[in-house]
């Protein structure tokens, strides 16, 4: 990129008003009262100023699925929530368990433009659990894979997970569990509990989650590597890792917006738009999340963003897809469920939904940072607006979204991936652009 933006009076997550002159897709200089000749300058009043989001587990269903997301659809998504750098998970047609696929998933997201996508490699062949993939050539593919889950499929085999464990220690990898003991929850489609026997919906028992997570991590230990837990979602679970950490062992752990916001009562109306992998749990699990992503147990927020079409989602409970959409409303999502209630503050959600989950990625080069020689990577936050969550808010293929009809808080103004303004005034601009006229009209901007 070339040229030079100035962002004028943005607060940053620790409070301080600040400018922010960006120059060539880098961050030149932080102060008061700043200016640059010929440049655009964006009045950023009121606005919170964050590092650019980065999710860790985002479903982007290319190759293979491209009725639900394509690369560029969900990459838009991403954008319209303030993120500028998604993990794209391995359960796809192919699935991405060899280093052909990784690279043509990365290569659809450098075309794509409007976020850095680092594809995440299965760990089994076929996401089947029944022998490696091809790991040691995705982490030395153009698309340098460090993250390998079979996400959507638990590696249940003890074995398996142990190799897997102690093959990716090479390159520093870690491996991303989905934490779901097969045996325990066939045919599951809620959390298991008094509510679910008054549905009649067979449940979903939390120590399917549980075991799995303590077995791993006691593997993890054993082997000397390193564990990620995905989408956590039960105090038990909280307890599992909060106990893991505390004897050294390498684990990190993720939990969704949607498990820090919603519990099981809302399955009361048979809604599929809460159907969800793992399932939607008690409110006394919902308080423990928050409690244990203030805390640290739980490092980061990762969206799970998963995208179904409409007939997988418009039907009856029993045969409804699992899964929910979440990139364009996350960061709201965050802010009422652990900022307005006091577990979080601005800059701990920097950390939790940026420089977190970029170091787990192992995102080398990648500045979550707002500071004088990092990639201009920022995502412009109205904190102090709320809005009725709709359909016209999202920007991917699908609207699988929980939150519709929900009024949440906040709302991103704008999106900088790389020095490119790929956001203004809530609406995705084109990539090729530099800036946006629109925000310079619409927040009283002006060039300096």
């Amino acid at each position: 990129m070339s040229g030079t933006l100035v962002i004028r009076g943005a607060r940053l997550s620790d409070g301080t008003a600040t400018d922010i002159v960006v120059t060539d897709g880098v961050i030149s200089e932080l102060g008061v009262s700043l200016s640059a000749a010929g440049s655009q300058v964006i009045d950023a009043d009121g606005l919170i100023a964050l590092p650019g989001l980065v999710d860790l587990h985002t479903h982007l269903r290319e190759p293979g699925l491209e009725q639900s997301e394509t690369v560029l659809s969900g990459s838009r998504a991403a954008a319209i929530g303030g993120f500028t750098a998604v993990h794209a998970m391995a359960n796809t047609l192919p699935v991405a368990d060899t280093a052909g696929v990784v690279e043509q998933v990365k290569s659809l997201g450098d075309s794509a433009g409007y976020v850095t996508v680092r594809p995440v490699g299965a760990v089994t062949v076929g996401l089947a659990g029944q022998q490696l993939a091809e790991l040691g050539a995705m982490a030395s593919s153009r698309a340098r894979v460090r993250v390998f889950s079979d996400d959507g499929k638990c590696v249940s085999d003890a074995l398996l997970m142990r190799r897997a464990l102690e093959y990716v220690k090479a390159f520093d990898g870690v491996i991303a569990q989905h934490a779901q003991e097969p045996r325990l929850t066939e045919g599951a489609q809620m959390n298991e509990g008094t509510l679910s026997g008054q549905l009649g919906l067979a449940g979903w028992p939390a120590v399917a989650e549980e075991a799995i997570i303590a077995r791993d991590v006691l593997l993890a230990e054993h082997v000397g590597s390193r564990i990620h837990i995905c989408h956590v979602s039960t105090a038990g679970s909280v307890d599992v890792i909060r106990w893991a950490k505390s004897r050294g062992i390498a684990v990190t752990a993720e939990v969704t917006p949607h498990h820090l916001l919603l519990d099981e009562h809302l399955i009361r109306g048979y809604d599929a738009k809460y159907k969800v992998n793992p399932p939607l749990r008690r409110a006394e699990d919902v308080q423990a999340l928050r409690e244990g992503l203030a805390d640290g147990t739980i490092d980061i927020v990762a969206t799970d963003h998963a995208p179904h079409p409409l007939e997988s989602k418009d039907c009856e409970w029993d045969v409804a897809a699992f899964g929910m959409v979440g990139l364009e409303s996350a960061l709201s999502v965050v802010q009422a469920s652990v900022v307005d209630t006091g577990h979080l503050q601005w800059s701990d959600v920097a950390r939790v939904l940026s420089s977190a989950p970029a170091a787990i990625g192992r995102m080398d080069g990648y500045s979550t940072g707002i500071a004088v020689g990092g990639a201009a990577n920022l995502a412009l936050y109205d904190a102090s607006v709320s809005t009725v969550f709709s359909a016209s808010q999202l920007r991917g293929k699908s609207v699988n979204s929980p939150y519709l009809g929900h009024t949440l808080p906040g709302r991103i103004i704008g999106t900088i991936h790389n020095g490119y303004l790929t956001v203004v005034d809530g609406e995705l601009v084109d990539t090729d652009q530099v800036a946006s006229s629109a925000l310079v009209t619409e927040r009283g901007a002006h060039h300096g």
